[in-house]
Protein backbone atom coordinates (compact mmCIF):
# COMPACT_ATOMS: atom_id res chain seq x y z
CA UNK A 1 0.00 0.00 0.00
CA UNK A 2 1.32 3.38 -0.96
CA UNK A 3 0.86 6.37 1.35
CA UNK A 4 0.24 9.56 -0.62
CA UNK A 5 -0.77 13.13 0.17
CA UNK A 6 -4.45 12.38 -0.44
CA UNK A 7 -4.42 9.61 2.18
CA UNK A 8 -2.73 11.90 4.73
CA UNK A 9 -5.29 14.65 4.00
CA UNK A 10 -8.17 12.18 4.38
CA UNK A 11 -6.82 10.80 7.66
CA UNK A 12 -6.28 14.32 9.00
CA UNK A 13 -9.83 15.26 8.00
CA UNK A 14 -11.31 12.15 9.66
CA UNK A 15 -9.30 12.79 12.84
CA UNK A 16 -10.19 16.50 12.73
CA UNK A 17 -6.49 17.42 12.86
CA UNK A 18 -4.46 19.99 11.00
CA UNK A 19 -0.83 19.48 10.06
CA UNK A 20 1.83 21.66 8.53
CA UNK A 21 3.56 20.50 5.33
CA UNK A 22 6.58 19.35 7.37
CA UNK A 23 4.37 17.34 9.73
CA UNK A 24 2.53 15.77 6.79
CA UNK A 25 5.85 14.70 5.28
CA UNK A 26 6.88 13.12 8.58
CA UNK A 27 3.53 11.37 8.94
CA UNK A 28 3.79 10.08 5.40
CA UNK A 29 7.19 8.52 6.12
CA UNK A 30 6.05 7.07 9.45
CA UNK A 31 2.89 5.53 8.01
CA UNK A 32 4.80 4.08 5.07
CA UNK A 33 7.34 2.45 7.41
CA UNK A 34 4.53 1.01 9.59
CA UNK A 35 2.74 -0.41 6.58
CA UNK A 36 6.01 -1.87 5.28
CA UNK A 37 6.56 -3.55 8.66
CA UNK A 38 3.10 -5.13 8.62
CA UNK A 39 3.60 -6.27 5.03
CA UNK A 40 6.90 -7.85 6.10
CA UNK A 41 5.06 -9.73 8.87
CA UNK A 42 2.61 -11.07 6.28
CA UNK A 43 5.55 -12.80 4.56
CA UNK A 44 6.24 -14.98 7.61
CA UNK A 45 4.96 -18.56 7.34
CA UNK A 46 2.69 -19.12 10.34
CA UNK A 47 1.19 -22.42 9.23
CA UNK A 48 0.93 -24.76 12.18
CA UNK A 49 1.62 -22.06 14.77
CA UNK A 50 -1.01 -21.97 17.49
CA UNK A 51 -2.35 -18.55 18.42
CA UNK A 52 -0.93 -17.27 21.68
CA UNK A 53 -3.62 -16.39 24.19
CA UNK A 54 -1.35 -15.16 26.97
CA UNK A 55 2.16 -13.76 27.13
CA UNK A 56 3.25 -16.24 29.80
CA UNK A 57 2.44 -19.77 30.87
CA UNK A 58 1.28 -18.64 34.31
CA UNK A 59 -2.23 -19.70 35.31
CA UNK A 60 -4.58 -17.52 37.31
CA UNK A 61 -4.95 -18.61 40.88
CA UNK A 62 -8.28 -17.42 42.16
CA UNK A 63 -8.76 -16.87 45.85
CA UNK A 64 -11.89 -17.51 47.84
CA UNK A 65 -13.99 -14.49 48.70
CA UNK A 66 -13.59 -13.66 52.35
CA UNK A 67 -15.59 -11.22 54.41
CA UNK A 68 -13.12 -8.88 56.05
CA UNK A 69 -13.48 -6.00 58.42
CA UNK A 70 -14.01 -2.45 57.27
CA UNK A 71 -13.84 0.99 58.80
CA UNK A 72 -16.72 1.94 61.02
CA UNK A 73 -19.11 4.71 60.08
CA UNK A 74 -17.65 6.91 62.79
CA UNK A 75 -14.10 6.35 61.49
CA UNK A 76 -15.15 7.18 57.92
CA UNK A 77 -16.94 10.35 59.00
CA UNK A 78 -13.83 11.58 60.83
CA UNK A 79 -12.34 12.55 57.44
CA UNK A 80 -15.51 14.22 56.14
CA UNK A 81 -15.36 18.00 55.83
CA UNK A 82 -19.09 18.15 56.65
CA UNK A 83 -21.19 15.37 58.17
CA UNK A 84 -24.42 15.09 60.13
CA UNK A 85 -23.34 12.18 62.30
CA UNK A 86 -24.71 9.52 59.95
CA UNK A 87 -23.99 10.70 56.41
CA UNK A 88 -21.50 12.79 54.44
CA UNK A 89 -23.02 16.16 53.55
CA UNK A 90 -22.30 17.32 50.01
CA UNK A 91 -23.48 20.30 47.96
CA UNK A 92 -26.65 19.82 45.94
CA UNK A 93 -25.83 19.21 42.27
CA UNK A 94 -29.25 18.46 40.78
CA UNK A 95 -31.75 21.28 40.46
CA UNK A 96 -35.46 20.72 40.16
CA UNK A 97 -36.97 21.84 36.88
CA UNK A 98 -39.38 24.74 37.22
CA UNK A 99 -42.76 23.92 35.69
Amino acid sequence: MKVDDALIENLAHLARLQFSQEEKAGLKEDLQSMIAFVEKLNEVDTAGVKPMLHMSSEVNVFREDEIKGSVTREEALLNAPVADGTFFKVPKVIKKAVS
